[in-house]
């Protein structure tokens, strides 16, 4: 026979109190005249009959689901996420384990051209929504219409609707290239996934090309090697570039994914890190460590970065936040061995 499901008047009737009280201590109401004893009471209840709330019920009192959706990029329209860049999986973490905390669950999506991702808000009653990475105008005025908080992480999107964080990519790549400049590299290859316009690496190759015009270095269009943000492009980027006729000393790689698939590329073609070529890489991901030799690289706080995404889009939702917020987290590069001094 199916058991029946323990409800909120069973744990009142177990605590001897009121059904208000306990929707009280399960919501964590701030300002109510309950005292630590009632407050164990009820937990204790809680457990001891393994109460576990109706959270379909609580969302239709409260109007709301505390459902978070997350949309961060795919491959290519159709195939899987870019789980393969261990920044996607340290920013999730992050923003998962925040909203965790404030009785959050997340819904993570990508965007499909048959399938507009102001159906799926709607239709599972998204109380907000991250959104990584750049998308076409057209797909952000889309979303204004949820009329619900929206935050956006690493994009130079301008509209005054949306909630921003992200970090100066431009700076980064001028202090990526100047580290190898002042280490007397002039020939610096720079390797990345593609440049779209307002986009990161739109933004990190501007940085790029400030450090040379800086130190008086002609902009070479030669060193640039443009593919896809991943392992397998690094390695066919290194490959190019230990058979390359340029004379590149040194590689900017705008991720360390990249950096770590050149570093292998480089390695298959006889070629040593730091010792023949030296690379610098972006994002300071737990791999950019443990790689052989270990990865120089341009530090964010990917972890800060997801836990504000949360906290911004959750205070937003619970009316603690009205007015736009847009947050710039700081950079700084991170010597390890993959940089050699030719002065």
């Amino acid at each position: 026979m199916k058991k029946k499901r323990v409800s909120i008047k069973d744990v009142a009737r177990e605590a001897g109190v009121s059904i208000a009280t306990i929707s009280y201590v399960l919501n964590n109401k701030k300002g109510e005249s309950i005292s630590d004893e009632t407050i164990n009471r009820v937990r204790e209840a809680i457990k001891k009959l393994n109460y576990v709330p109706n959270l379909s019920a609580r969302s239709l009192v409260s109007k709301r689901s505390n459902l978070i959706g997350v949309v961060i990029p795919q491959a290519e329209a159709g195939k899987e996420f870019m789980f393969y860049n261990p920044f996607y999986g340290e920013f999730l973490s992050s923003v998962e384990y925040e909203a965790r905390k404030k009785g959050f669950h997340l819904l993570i999506s990508g965007t499909e051209a048959d399938q507009k991702y102001i159906q799926v808000a709607q239709n599972r009653g998204l109380d907000g929504i991250i959104i990584v990475g750049i998308y076409p105008d057209s797909f952000f005025q889309e979303l204004k219409q949820c009329q619900i908080p929206i935050v956006l992480v690493d994009s130079y999107c301008s509209d005054h609707y949306f909630h921003s964080i992200g970090i100066n990519d431009r700076h980064g790549g001028y202090l990526a290239t100047k580290h190898l400049i002042e280490k007397g590299h002039r020939k610096i290859a720079f390797i990345s996934g593609m440049v779209k316009e307002n986009g990161v690496n739109s933004n990190r190759l501007l940085g790029y090309k400030d450090a040379l015009e800086e130190y008086g270095i002609d902009f070479d269009e030669k060193l640039l090697y443009l593919g896809d943000t991943n392992f397998e492009y690094g390695i066919k980027a290194g490959a190019r570039l230990a058979n390359s006729k340029n004379g590149e000393t040194a590689a900017f790689a705008t991720a360390d994914i990249l950096a770590v698939g050149v570093i292998k590329g480089l390695k298959e073609n006889g070629l040593r890190v730091p010792e023949d070529i030296s690379v610098v890489g972006f994002d300071d991901v737990y791999l950019a460590r443990i790689t052989d030799p270990s990865l120089t690289t341009v530090r964010q706080n990917i972890a800060e970065k997801g836990r504000q995404a949360a906290e911004i889009i959750i205070q937003t939702i619970e009316n603690e936040i009205k007015e736009k917020r847009d947050i710039i987290l700081p950079v700084d590069i991170v010597e390890r061995d993959s940089v050699k001094d030719i002065n």
